[in-house]
């Protein structure tokens, strides 16, 4: 995934010219919390959409306020805000617009493997015989998840690939779009859930539990895993969703299927990580409608919370609203500053894989804080920072690669290899294997090579924050973005 080149970067768009272009252009509008709501331009036009009466059923065309990007989600249509206003000047042309029911065919093609698992799949109740039914639950950990729950969100068992398939259904028409594959694998004791998608994780957007959310449901409790989305309909009976990655991202297309609640509750996880994420996604999706879960021993994960027996009224009642007054007593952090106390491993940041002698000096990598790091030219500081933001990214941290000095298909060999610990020069047979799983992780590279102007590398890098939830970024290196006559000690 590349960001817009320096050449022709997408012109960034401010909220108040999108409200004067739908003015000008005579566009009803009204304002929601990450989204202006417009009707769409896809399903025959404002003509069949008056603005709508109160209860009445809403627009459908939704335009990201923080990058102009737009979607219909009565048609599936999207775009940047540059393709919102050439179809409305194609409309005023009489010419209709670009339907994007042509679906890519590696999405069509996904679509079809889903359904080949899907068929095979089995739910969970109908396995040979109890016994079974019992074992694959306990081996997941949701003994307690009743089969009325597993029923009610479509829930699958695969034998052959000993996985639970959770459905991607169209809130349009409930066609199967793609789904999720999730095995556990134990080492020791520990044990971890390994995670498929069809679609490939990019294109994958599925809001698990979305074709059973209500029009007139107005809150919801957002989780960062389908299993615990399960175990909050059952132990709460609320609305509750599952975002696609995790707590790694909270991708933009999403916001506008999230516009119709008013109060949102995000408890993603037992961990810091997910505390940290939560903080960020609330502030994506307007921090006046959004509460926190803190994660601690008495709030853990949801299914966690369900296996425990814990009263779930009780916990969703004890979110802190995201949204704190610019003045606050020690009273109000008490509780953050004991869970510092309690956690201060995971308070120190994510550790390296690799270097454990660098977690001795770093302790790990933490958000806000800058690392520099020098040596003379041909000392290995690109191929050592290449693999210290691989080990980073391999654990799920966003990261955005900045590289002036050497070109993006060099960098992208050196991680692959790293990332492989092979020569893949000498078994090209595996290459594809291994660019697929790459593919996979959450890296991203900028397109600027040599001296840029400043303004145009920030700008580009505060967008990668909000599109792709960028935790992590590399400049490699000062000098060349700089360029050697602007080295001053202010710059």
């Amino acid at each position: 995934d590349v960001l817009p080149s320096p050449e022709g970067p997408e012109p960034s768009v401010s909220i108040t010219e999108i409200r004067q272009y739908l003015r000008t252009h005579g566009i009803p509008f009204h304002d929601g919390y990450s989204c202006l709501h417009t009707p769409s331009l896809f399903t025959g036009g404002q003509a069949d959409q008056p603005p709508p009466a109160a209860g009445s059923a809403p627009y459908t065309l939704f335009i990201d306020k923080t990058t102009g990007s737009f979607l219909c989600t009565a048609t599936l249509a999207e775009g940047t805000w540059q393709d919102f206003q050439a179809n409305v000047e194609l409309r005023h042309r009489g010419i209709p617009p670009a339907r994007s029911e042509e679906i890519e065919d590696n999405m069509r093609q996904a679509c079809e493997d889903a359904r080949c698992i899907w068929d095979r799949s089995l739910p969970l109740w109908e396995l040979l015989d109890e016994d079974e039914t019992n074992k694959t639950k306990a081996m997941f950990g949701i003994s307690l998840v009743t089969n009325a729950t597993l029923k009610r969100f479509g829930v699958r068992y695969l034998r052959t690939a000993k996985s639970l398939v959770f459905p991607w259904f169209s809130p349009r028409n409930a066609t199967l779009k793609g789904l999720k594959l999730v095995r556990v694998e134990r080492k020791g004791d520990t044990i971890t859930y390994v995670e498929e998608t069809l679609p490939r994780f990019d294109y994958y957007r599925n809001l698990f539990g979305l074709p059973l959310i209500g029009g007139r449901d107005t809150e919801l409790v957002l989780t960062g895993w389908e299993l615990d989305a399960l175990a909050l309909h059952q132990a709460a009976g609320v609305a509750s969703l599952a975002l696609p990655r995790g707590t790694t991202c909270l991708p933009p297309t999403l916001l506008p299927y999230l516009e119709q609640f008013k109060r949102i509750t995000l408890w993603l996880g037992e961990d810091l990580r997910s505390w940290e994420a939560a903080k960020l996604f609330a502030r994506k999706l307007s921090l006046k409608r959004c509460s926190l879960v803190r994660p601690g021993d008495l709030q853990p994960r949801p299914l966690e919370a369900l296996n425990q027996g814990l009263n779930f009224t009780k916990i969703l009642r004890a979110a802190l609203p995201a949204s704190h007054k610019s003045i606050i007593s020690f009273r109000q952090l008490r509780e953050e500053v004991f869970g510092e106390l309690v956690n201060t491993e995971q308070v120190a940041g994510i550790k390296w894989m690799r270097f454990p002698e660098l977690n001795k000096l770093l302790k790990g990598h933490r958000r806000g804080e800058l690392t520099v790091f020098t040596g003379p030219t041909g000392s290995g500081k690109t191929t050592f920072i290449s693999e210290y933001a691989l080990d980073l990214c391999m654990q799920g941290v966003c990261t955005l690669w900045g590289s002036f000095e050497i070109n993006n298909v060099r960098l992208a060999k050196i991680m692959l290899t790293q990332f492989a610990c092979r020569r893949l020069e000498d078994q090209l047979e595996l290459y594809d294997e291994w660019a697929d799983r790459f593919e996979d992780l959450p890296l991203y590279f900028m397109t600027f090579h040599g001296q840029q102007n400043i303004k145009t590398v920030i700008d580009t890098m505060q967008h990668a924050v909000y599109v792709y939830d960028i935790t992590h970024v590399v400049i490699d290196n000062l000098q060349f973005m700089m360029g050697h006559e602007h080295m001053s000690a202010d710059r």
